[in-house]
Formats: structure tokens, C-alpha cells, sequence
């Protein structure tokens, strides 16, 4: 159905989704009152501007596609997303350190090592709001979230089928779990430029914020008349603990996601129709439970705890507004794509043969759309390069065999070129929206892209040279 469809969509069926992305970018900054009181209708409106004629020209065909996108892929998407959320929004990590360069380094580090076992997302969400907290007294941070959403909230994610969703998606196409610890080289490199550049970025910033205090830079003796001032501001007062964490019980329901998410994918059960889209029944439960989880976490957490956490339901709600409408509006793109040589972008797809092209053009698309589907459609394209008319299991067993090195670049597309946008990798919008409702002013989605384009396609170019060329 989804490829019979995508053989007969023009190319400018892609204008709602293209019309939704610039809403997006050029919204918070040409007209910032109304988007942020008026964003979710205008969500709503692309998505009616889709849905309306895809439905009358194509009929059943259009109202299955939408129903299948929702059903399927929106809903799983939201739930999965919010239970990550409310479970890390009551996890509360209380420190005495300070926001200097290597603390936030070693933040980064461990946001990106943890992100491969418990998801971007989950590693974002429990993270982000005490790197903020550490940095309160810090004047520029734009750039330190920034350098967070790359690292924690995607490329930290390459190594196993928890750390994002393509490559759980490959697990269910028959990709051993542990194949993708493969990634770990290209990884290493990408999270070592990046770690680099934020040290020389945090030394620069500090520096000018000290200069601008009026401090002497890098003086012992002003070191040390900091550190006398703040011993006689704590006197008579109890020393505040180096580290502290409240809410723990929610690591258990984090546990717990990361359990359902592995039965969904392990376990095969029979099917059940919904509005006559078939899903397993794994996937089901999973979605069943990872509701009764949020509803867990919202019950034995302590209210002072996601108070002192600063947790509200703002950037979730924005996540299921936005993603609505880009949801719905990509669907036209991706089905094209998912037709290759037989739909409007056939061009693309027939132009991709080495496995660099196919690092590029899958984390290009990925960019913009959800990597979720974009790492499959490629993954199906090179599988149909490779083994024309063979079954999916024997043709990935064989791949996986002699032609490793494409679906390796495919999936480091996939997952590294999150990064470029706010809409690559749903983390970035929250981690983006708590910042923002810390009182952090982050940068447009255009501003977002400069530091991308300027410091990720660089890093990105290194990659294809040492590993796809």
C-alpha cells in the first residue's frame, strides 16, 4: 500500500511538509507572540492542508496511509517519548559542583556514554536539567545545550538498538543486537571533535565572562580569594552534599521502559487490527505499559521533587503538537522515497550506490525526517542493490556478512545527522524547551543550524574519509 501510493504522489505533495519545516524555523523569530501562543494550530493547519486533498484525490488509499502513520508510527512515537519524560522528570540530581569546563566535560561524556544503554532521549532527559542547574551562575549557555543535544541527545546513541530508533528498527529487521557496537570507532571520532571544541568553546566563554566580571583571569590568588569568600558565606550553614539524588525509584521504571521496548522487539505475537491497522500485539503491550509507567512515575514521585526539578508538561506538549504536524506531513516524502526508482525522488535513490553516498544522503533525509524510516528505506535500497529478489532474511544475513561496511554508513547517518536540526531527533526539541524554560535563549532553528553546519559536517566529512571511503 505505502509503495502504491508513493508511485502515484507528485513531488509537490511535499510542499505541506516543506511549509511546516519553514513554520518551524521562521515562526519563534519573525512572528514570536503568535507562535507561541498559536504553534499547535499552526500545526494542525499544514497538516489538515495534507491530509484533506491526500484523502479526496486518493481516497482509501490516503485515508489508510494517515491512519497507518498515526496509529503506527505518531502514537508509539508520543508515548514512548512522554514515558521517558515523566520518568526522568522525577529523577532529581542535586550537586554542589560548579560549571566549570571539565565538569561540564565530564557531563557530556557521561550523557554520551549512558545514551547508547537507556536511549537519547532518556540520557537527555535525566541529564539536561542538572547540567543546567550546575551552570545557573554561567552568563553563556546557549552553546553548552548545544553541544549537549549533539552529543547526549544523538551521536551518543550509536551503539546498541536502545540508543535510537533506527537502529532498533534494524534489530527488528533481523540485525543482531550487538552488531551495531561496530559503530563505536566512528563514534569515538565524532564524540572526541566534539568534546575538543567544547573545551576550547567553555575556556573561550569563561574567559569573557570573567573579563566582563572584572576578574583576573587564571590567578591562583584570585582562586584562592573565591574560594575564602565562599567558605565565609557557608560558614554556620550545613556543607551541601557533592552529589544527591532523589526519586530513584523511577531508575526501576526506567528499567522497566528499557525491558517492554526489548520484549516488543524480541517477542512475536499474533496481530490485532485497529481501524484496520494490524499491529502485533508486543507492540500492544508495550504501549499499554509504558502508559501505566508514566502513570507509575506521576504516583510515587514526590510533587516537591519534579517541583524542584522544574518539571512541566510545556515541552512535552510542544513534542506532540510539532510532531503532529510533521508526522502527518512527511508522509508524502516518505512514501516517494519508500518507492525508490518508481516514485518522483527516484533520482535519489538511484544515484545512491557507495557506501559514503549512503551515509550522506541517508543523514541528509534524516535531517529533516524521521530517521526512523529513512534508515529502513535505504536499508531496504542497498539490500535491493545487493540481492535483488531474495527474501529479507537471507538477503540481511548475507549483507551483514559482505557488505557490512554499508550498513554501517547507513546507520551512522541515520543517528549522527540528528544533530543538524531541532526536528532530527525528538530529544532536541525538549532538551531545547527545558533550556528555554530555565531562562537559556537558544539559538532560531537557523541560528541552531549554523553551529551544526559549521562544527558536525566537518566532523562528518573526517568520518566518510577515515571509514566510508
Amino acid at each position: 500500500m505505502e509503495h502504491s501510493l508513493g508511485t502515484l504522489l507528485p513531488l509537490y505533495s511535499v510542499i505541506p511538509f516543506v511549509g511546516m519545516l519553514l513554520s518551524i524555523a521562521l515562526g519563534p523569530v519573525l512572528f514570536p507572540k503568535f507562535w507561541h501562543h498559536h504553534f499547535g494550530k499552526v500545526s494542525a493547519a499544514w497538516a489538515a492542508l495534507l491530509a484533506v486533498p491526500l484523502i479526496v484525490v486518493y481516497g482509501k488509499q490516503g485515508v489508510d496511509e494517515l491512519l497507518h502513520l498515526l496509529i503506527a508510527d505518531y502514537i508509539p512515537f508520543i508515548i514512548l517519548i512522554g514515558s521517558l519524560f515523566t520518568v526522568g522528570g522525577g529523577i532529581l540530581v542535586r550537586t554542589s559542583l560548579k560549571g566549570t569546563t571539565w565538569v561540564n566535560a565530564g557531563f557530556l561524556t557521561i550523557g554520551a556514554i549512558v545514551a547508547s544503554w537507556m536511549g537519547t532521549t532518556g540520557a537527555a532527559m535525566l541529564l539536561i536539567r542538572p547540567f543546567l542547574r550546575v551552570n545557573k551562575d554561567r552568563k553563556y549557555k546557549a552553546f553548552m545545550v548545544v553541544f549537549f543535544i549533539f552529543m547526549v541527545a544523538n551521536v551518543g546513541g550509536s551503539l546498541t538498538p536502545l540508543g535510537d530508533p533506527p537502529l532498533f528498527l534494524g534489530f527488528l529487521h533481523g540485525v543482531p543486537f550487538f552488531w551495531t557496537l561496530r559503530l563505536i570507532t566512528p563514534m569515538a571520532v565524532v564524540l572526541a571533535g566534539l568534546l575538543l571544541m567544547y573545551i576550547a568553546f567553555d575556556k573561550y566563554y569563561l574567559a569573557k565572562e570573567q573579563k566582563e566580571a572584572g576578574l583576573a583571569l587564571a590567578s591562583s590568588a584570585g582562586d584562592r580569594a573565591v574560594a575564602a569568600t565562599q567558605d565565609t558565606a557557608n560558614e554556620g550553614s550545613t556543607p551541601e552534599k557533592k552529589l544527591e539524588i532523589l526519586g530513584a525509584q523511577n531508575f526501576i521504571l526506567l528499567a522497566a521502559i528499557i525491558g517492554v521496548i526489548l520484549f516488543s522487539g524480541y517477542v512475536k505475537m499474533s496481530e490485532v487490527s485497529i481501524l484496520g491497522v494490524h499491529l502485533g500485539w508486543q507492540d500492544v503491550i508495550r504501549n499499554l505499559v509504558l502508559v501505566a509507567i508514566m502513570v507509575i512515575s506521576m504516583k510515587i514521585t514526590a510533587k516537591t521533587v519534579r517541583e524542584e526539578n522544574e518539571y512541566s508538561w510545556g515541552p512535552i506538549l510542544e513534542i506532540v503538537y510539532l510532531f503532529f504536524g510533521i508526522f502527518v506531513t512527511m508522509a508524502p516524502a516518505l512514501a516517494i522515497l519508500k518507492a525508490g526508482e518508481s516514485g518522483a525522488l527516484s533520482f535519489i535513490t538511484a544515484a545512491v550506490k557507495e557506501p559514503a553516498q549512503y551515509f550522506w544522503i541517508t543523514g541528509a533525509l534524516s535531517s529533516f525526517l524521521d530517521n526512523a524510516p529513512t534508515y529502513l528505506t535505504f536499508f531496504s535500497t542497498a539490500l535491493g542493490q545487493f540481492y535483488p529478489g531474495v527474501a529479507e532474511g537471507p538477503a540481511v544475513a548475507q549483507f551483514l556478512v559482505e557488505q557490512p561496511l554499508y550498513l554501517l554508513a547507513i546507520s551512522a547517518g541515520s543517528v549522527f545527522f540528528g544533530a543538524v536540526t531541532y526536528i532530527g531527533n525528538a530529544p532536541n526539541f525538549m532538551v531545547r524547551s527545558i533550556a528555554e524554560e530555565s531562562g537559556v535563549k537558544m539559538p532560531s532553528f537557523f541560528g541552531y543550524m549554523v553551529y551544526s553546519v559549521c562544527i558536525l559536517l566537518p566532523l562528518f566529512g573526517i568520518v566518510t574519509w577515515l571509514f566510508f571511503l
